[in-house]
């Protein structure tokens, strides 16, 4: 296994899991609950745009995998029929739900060969991406949230 498809690996194994164990610990529900004065996302919202996002990230990666580069347009939350089911629930079950999906995405992941991150999806904004590109942009993509969770919380 290269350096690289390692490090991706071992992030997506520790990166959300270090940062509810860490940044988390202690703090109230309501704090992750309360809406944040610029009428943005709470942290909860955050957390659960993280969830909904790694079933669409699943979706995807299935389609990489059995398709010829398939496209995909740009995920917004604001567009998605599911988004305000995720937005509704609870920080418990929210992180039930993003602790589970992460366990079978790195399920997913960890089995693929050097040849499968190679297969190739196209975003409609960053072009063709082989699929250790993607892995890199879901784990950017989930950084930006976890970030923002840390302002609204601290």
């Amino acid at each position: 296994m290269s350096l690289s498809r390692y490090s991706r690996l071992q992030r997506c194994e520790t990166q959300l899991r270090d940062f509810l164990d860490e940044a988390l610990h202690g703090v109230p529900v309501e704090k992750i609950l309360e809406p944040p004065p610029s009428g943005k996302w709470s942290a909860n919202e955050n957390l659960a745009h993280l969830g909904r996002y790694h079933e669409i990230f699943l979706e995807r990666v299935d389609r990489i995998l059995n398709e010829a580069n398939p496209a995909f347009v740009r995920y917004r939350a604001e567009e998605d029929p599911e988004w305000s089911a995720w937005r509704s629930l609870g920080y418990k079950e929210v992180a039930g739900k993003l602790t589970s999906l992460r366990e079978a995405l790195v399920a997913k992941l960890k089995p693929l060969s050097a040849a499968d991150y190679a297969r190739t999806g196209t975003h409609s904004k960053f072009g063709e991406m082989p699929l250790s590109l993607w892995l890199e942009f879901f784990l950017v993509h989930e950084a930006h949230h976890l970030y923002v969770v840390l302002q609204l919380v601290r």
